[in-house]
């Protein structure tokens, strides 16, 4: 996030008369957080934009709670992109090139410890011949 999107952030948990929230500046893949503090992550096809998502996962995995639970909205992809679409940095910020398998994704999920693993929805997503916009919760 970028220090306008934090203070935008603020801005509207300030509005809303949230106080159980907090926002940090960092890297997804290295949390600034302790490790078993944190009750909810959520993610807005972020993790397509990760590189390692293994450790992503993990990251997520060690700052929540027992207990805790991590809600995500991503796209996944049902078949294999060509590599000229998998190369095309349009396509990587729009959460598509950076994608993987659904199975995969699902499978670095339960790699990674998560339980009650369950698809809320799946729509077809950009290029419908090959991803889905799946948004899924899980618990550590």
């Amino acid at each position: 996030m970028t220090d306008e999107m934090l203070e935008k952030a603020r801005e509207n948990a300030q509005k809303g008369g949230f106080t159980n929230v907090e926002f940090k500046k960092g890297d997804i893949e290295n949390l600034p957080l302790d490790d078993n503090s944190v009750d909810v992550v959520i993610s807005n096809c972020v993790i397509n934009l990760a590189p390692d998502k293994a450790k992503v996962f993990k990251e997520i995995y060690r700052v929540l709670k027992t207990g805790g639970k991590l809600m995500v909205s991503d796209v996944v992809l049902i078949k294999p992109l060509p590599e000229d679409l998998k190369n095309d940095k349009d396509l990587l910020v729009g959460c598509v090139s950076g994608a993987i398998l659904k199975e995969d994704y699902l499978n670095l999920l339960k790699q990674t410890g998560f339980v009650n693993i369950t698809i809320h929805k799946e729509v077809p997503a950009f290029l419908p011949d090959f991803g889905l916009s799946i948004t899924f919760s899980a618990t550590k």
